[in-house]
């Protein structure tokens, strides 16, 4: 193994626990991110090249990146939401995660689907709040899936690293 190697290793570890915290940041895109920590895993010469384990995991993250568009939609329009609603939510997000509040993206979340509905609708506060509801479950259901198959890639990355840790930590 050489200093190169272990780079990569490092490298790929980062890109693997970004995916996972990209999970829950609309501007990350999670499971492309730990897919690449995979890859860049696999480019090593400690760990042999795995194109069917890159392949399935390639076909999961693009899969999970497809339904993270689809799920908040879905849960938006069940509840009679619109883009408007998404879109604040989406807001509402990234202002909650700079809020000093605990769980303040969840918060926000919520809140800027409701303002969203209210202010670009012009709907009842009892419209607005049924549609806000919908964006909110999608956005949690969709951030849930993508957290659950990060969490997978990483460990998978972990699984790798245990299973040739004699030649990645070994400088000779």
């Amino acid at each position: 193994m050489n200093y190169v190697d272990l780079f990569l290793v490092f490298v790929g570890l980062l890109l693997v626990i970004a995916g996972f915290v990209g999970s829950f940041l609309p501007v990350i895109p999670g499971p492309p991110l730990s897919w690449l920590g995979l890859l860049t895993l696999h480019l090593t010469d400690a760990v042999p090249q795995d194109w069917t384990f890159l392949g399935i995991t390639l076909a999961v993250a693009v899969a999970i990146t497809i339904l993270d568009y689809i799920i908040p939609a879905m849960g938006t329009k069940r509840y009679g939401g619109s883009r408007a609603g998404a879109i604040g939510t989406t807001i509402g997000l990234i202002v909650g995660l700079l809020s000093p509040i605990p769980l303040g993206f969840l918060i926000g979340a919520f809140v800027g689907a409701f303002i969203g509905e209210l202010t670009f609708n012009n709907t009842s506060t009892q419209v607005a709040l049924k549609a806000a509801l919908g964006s909110f479950i999608g956005f949690i259901a969709s951030t849930f899936i993508k957290a659950v198959v990060t969490m997978v890639f990483l460990v998978l990355y972990v699984l790798q690293v245990i299973e040739h840790k004699d030649v990645i930590f070994s400088l000779g």
